[in-house]
């Protein structure tokens, strides 16, 4: 009997921090009715994409489930965050504080002994102080029933224990993995593909040069490649992905935890951690709409957030509301995924939530859509190019290329090291991997968007929304996207409202019959795969009509800024022949 209660209390002490106990969704009254459209954040700096969305307040009733900790687990838990928090502030600035210790003489070896006789006793007060959140967690038999069904669950992982555990909310790393990116093969897989190593992605391509010139340059570009390795890896990660920052996402934890019950309490959202091929564990959220039976509940979209967007507050609002069933994830290194974001990790990411899509959800590759918003672009036009059976892609608010906008933030005297730190560890090249894809493809440019111009908000030509339709239209259309033509969509493209967007349409006397007509005569003799030859023997005059009424069908304008949430009336798959 000791043994067991001494064992009890070391898993009281050991085991995880204890958010919320959900309450059943059969007794929610409200459970059919969409998310409420969030307000708009505070934007970040330029290079980054605030967090997206905030659901509306849930009503009083909603907070009962919150767990209640006992006065001694909730005072030891405010002292152990505080240290978390300072830790990770001592952490960013930790080469500003070394450097003032060295000058002021303080790294000798005698001052060094008497610090780390201070850490240690520092950390065997905060031990103290775990073993007293532990005890106030024994006492509390909210927690000690929750640490059991965990404890049983990591025993047997059966459907039974984890539906038990799925009432608690806890901190994501103690939860069991739901999915594994080995667990299944068929010919949908790819063999070759995908390894320990990671899946495949598309790299900069290098210049030839002849074997002594390549030593000699290698040798001599060796300090460059250093210092672009400590930029990546330091702030310029951060820089492009601000979520994985772990004090912002102690600003936004309330917010995280407030959606996520929303989900799983009026959606029945279905909440599961996905072991990708690197070893990251992703944090995903699932809600299934085919029971309505409807085209759309058919539909599963899967959503990319943004740098510093999460699923619990993300775009996924948009397509849920709209009646889809949707599969949220967060980046790695995002709230419950582990790891840190860069391309690599990311890919393989989106790679184990496809898979989990396919051979645990139930869906096939025609039924699903992908929903990218801002950066989440990258992961978006990189599942669609390596899965081209995707039914569409929706690209929200999306750019070309990261490194543009890289420039726009960063002195012009490191246009060199920037470019070069970019396209080595950082390349986000959205552009090359749409172009990969033969499918259906929407783009959402916001006119007033002040995150991906590389001027001001207000100039929608520097818009890299831009040059992602163009670089689209003139892979698929060559024969179309003359220079002419080229201009002439400029010229649309200038327009900022739907009345100046109307007068150049009809300026240049744009028959929609006639270019549906046109495209659908070819696709009715030729294969109609991209990039096609339709137009070259078409008219001057033809091919500018053309090519409005293309850019028109692949671009739609949302008149408002880049993290203002997408309405679902906006939300349309994309237009196809």
């Amino acid at each position: 009997m000791a043994a067991a209660l001494l064992h009890q209390l070391s898993l009281c002490v050991l085991g995880p921090r204890l958010y919320r106990v959900y309450r059943d969704p059969s007794s929610l009254s409200s459970s059919s009715s969409p998310p409420s459209p969030p307000s708009a954040p505070t934007p970040a700096p330029q290079t980054t994409d605030p967090p997206r969305s905030t659901p509306a307040a849930p009503t009083a009733a909603s907070w009962e489930a919150f767990y209640q900790p006992r006065s001694l687990e909730k005072y030891t838990d405010s002292v152990l965050a505080w240290v978390s928090v300072l830790w990770s502030i001592s952490y960013y600035t930790s080469p500003l504080a070394v450097f003032y210790l060295y000058r002021k003489g303080y790294l000798s070896v005698p001052r060094l002994l008497l610090f780390s006789q201070y850490t240690a006793t520092f950390l065997l007060l905060l031990a103290g102080v775990a073993c007293l959140r532990g005890l106030g967690r024994w006492t509390n038999p909210q927690y000690v029933q929750f640490i059991s069904i965990l404890e049983e669950t990591a025993r047997n992982n059966s459907a039974e224990n984890k539906k038990r555990l799925s009432r608690y909310n806890f901190d994501f790393k103690s939860w069991p993995a739901d999915f594994r990116w080995d667990e299944t093969s068929s010919s949908k897989d790819k063999p070759g593909a995908r390894s320990v190593a990671g899946v495949s992605l598309l790299k900069p391509e290098l210049r030839p040069r002849g074997a002594a010139n390549g030593i000699l340059h290698r040798m001599q570009k060796l300090p460059c490649q250093i210092i672009s390795y400590l930029l990546a890896h330091s702030f310029g990660r951060r820089m492009v992905y601000p979520g994985s920052v772990y004090l912002l996402q102690k600003v936004v934890m309330p917010m995280l935890l407030q959606g996520q019950a929303r989900l799983v309490e009026e959606y029945n959202g279905t909440r599961a951690k996905l072991v990708a091929c690197d070893g990251n564990e992703i944090d995903t959220m699932f809600v299934d709409r085919r029971a309505a039976r409807t085209e759309r509940g058919k539909k599963l979209v899967i959503c990319c957030e943004g740098n510093a967007g999460f699923y619990e507050i993300g775009c996924v609002a948009t397509p849920l509301e709209a009646g889809y069933s949707i599969l949220g994830w967060n980046h790695p290194g995002f709230a419950g995924s582990t790891g840190v974001p860069h391309p690599q990790n990311e890919a393989n990411a989106m790679d184990v939530v496809i898979q989990y899509a396919l051979h645990r959800l139930g869906f096939q590759l025609e039924d699903i859509v992908i929903y990218a918003w801002s950066i989440g672009g990258f992961t978006g036009t990189w599942a669609s190019m390596s899965y081209p059976e995707i039914s569409a892609l929706v690209l929200d608010a999306s750019f070309d290329d990261l490194v543009p906008l890289a420039l726009k933030v960063m002195p012009e005297s490191w246009r060199g090291l920037v470019t070069r730190t970019v396209r080595q560890y950082l390349n986000l090249n959205n552009a090359e991997q749409l172009c990969r894809y033969q499918g259906p493809v929407l783009l959402i440019r916001r006119t007033k968007d002040e995150i991906i111009t590389t001027t001001v908000p207000e100039d929608v030509l520097s818009n890299r929304g831009n040059n992602l339709l163009l670089r689209l239209l003139q892979h698929r259309y060559p024969k179309v996207m003359t220079e002419e033509a080229v201009a002439v969509v400029w010229e649309w493209l200038g327009t900022a409202s739907s009345v100046e967007e109307a007068s150049v349409y009809s300026q240049y006397e744009v028959e929609d019959d006639w270019c549906l007509s046109v495209l659908q005569s070819y696709k009715a003799e030729h294969s109609g795969t991209f990039p096609c030859s339709v137009g070259e023997d078409m008219t001057p005059e033809g091919k500018r009509q053309l090519a409005l009424f293309l850019a028109r069908k692949y671009l739609k304008n949302f008149d408002t800024t880049h993290c203002t949430p997408l309405p679902a009336s906006e939300f349309q798959m994309p237009w196809s022949l």
